[in-house]
């Protein structure tokens, strides 16, 4: 993990520069796919060797809402639990523009919990290397020149949320996830605040 992030600032650099907004995208088809509880750890998470400090509070809370705005968005009648956990993030600093021009990036790891099957979908955690999104300023200026910190985390956020989205649409395809089963239908609900994970 350690030589990871130190590799944070050179694989940022690299990054595509645009991603979809999955906040004005449709929503994808998830089947019967209806979110439970939205459970966020950041309490590990490291910070890279040239990145502003962000709290693990912060990123919990910023990471909660994306989650809950994409994804509470699906009204399918089975409940279906996120485990993510911030492993490792790099907020870019402003730079000396048009030398040094780092672009924010966040490592997390997913699990989706099948609520009727009280089972994981995903016995090993997916782990997502998520970068944000590039703007003409922010190419040419840097990005910790032309963005605050809040806005750097809010773009990573929705980024990772479009990226577990597509993954679990792919898994939907391949694996049969969220495929509507006998006896799995619920008419329980979950309010966003409610956060406690599901039994081991």
């Amino acid at each position: 993990m350690l030589r990871f992030l130190l590799l944070l600032p050179v694989l940022a650099l690299m990054a595509a520069c645009a991603t979809k907004d999955p906040m004005t995208e449709p929503l994808a088809d998830l089947g019967a796919y209806r979110l439970g509880h939205n459970v966020l750890f950041a309490s590990k998470a490291r910070k890279g060797p040239v990145s502003r400090d962000a709290a693990p509070e912060e990123w919990e809370a910023v990471m909660r809402s994306a989650v809950q705005r994409r994804f509470g968005e699906y009204q399918g009648n089975q409940l279906y639990h996120f485990g993510i956990s911030v492993e490792g993030y790099m907020l870019a600093p402003p730079g000396v523009p048009f030398l040094y021009k780092p672009k924010s990036a966040l490592i997390i790891n997913v699990t989706v919990w099948d609520d009727a099957a009280n089972a994981k979908l995903n016995p090993e955690p997916k782990q997502f290397t998520i970068f944000e999104s590039t703007t003409g300023g922010s190419f040419l200026a840097g990005s910790g020149h032309m963005r605050s910190k809040e806005e750097q985390m809010a773009g990573l956020a929705a980024n990772a949320v479009n990226q577990i989205e597509d993954w679990m649409v792919a898994q939907k395809e391949a694996e049969g996830w969220f495929q509507p089963r006998p006896g799995a239908a619920t008419t329980a609900t979950v309010s966003p605040d409610q956060v406690q994970p599901p039994a081991e």
